[in-house]
């Protein structure tokens, strides 16, 4: 198994990806895939600094060239990406598929004009509510949690309040 955890997180890495949720979910390194982050050097380097695990800060297109030698690593990654838009693009659109994960977990989505807030520092648009919609229907669990303890439930709890 390759990857090991999938999240949306738009902190994308820090220290309560990295010791947290690798105690739930073993791994050998990060993947974080966001355009800007993997384009500035500033940023790039403190996601690579923000953890002592193999860490990869790659644009889309990188995540597109590099993703089969992921799955054929005998190193098992979190793969992360900063928004729910850019998750359906690797799960849905490019139809990765990660193996036995079939659970992505929405982590800190921050208020923003236009969200709707779901819980504690967990709020969607419209745009990224039809982006979960696509991966549910995928056939992936969407599950909204910070850290596991405090998960706030299912996408089937809220899509409701996006029409779906």
């Amino acid at each position: 198994m390759s990857i090991s955890f999938i999240r949306v997180d738009d902190r994308m890495i820090h220290g309560q990806t990295c010791t947290r949720w690798a105690l739930e979910y073993p791994c050998d390194g990060l993947i974080a895939v966001n355009d800007k982050a993997a384009k500035t050097p500033v940023l790039k380097a403190a996601y690579k600094n923000a953890s002592d695990k193999k860490t990869f800060v790659w644009s889309l297109d990188e995540w597109r060239a590099k993703c089969g030698k992921v799955l054929a690593s005998k190193d098992r990654y979190f793969l992360i990406t900063k928004d729910p838009i850019t998750m359906k693009q690797i799960l849905v659109d490019d139809g990765f598929d990660p193996g036995e994960v079939k659970t992505v977990v929405i982590g800190p989505c921050n208020d923003r004009e236009g969200a709707v807030k779901l819980g504690n520092n967990q709020s969607i648009t419209k745009e990224e509510a039809a982006a979960l919609e696509a991966i549910m229907q995928k056939g992936y669990e969407v599950e909204f949690a910070l850290i596991k303890e405090a998960a706030i439930g299912n996408w089937k709890k809220f899509r409701g309040q996006f029409g779906y």
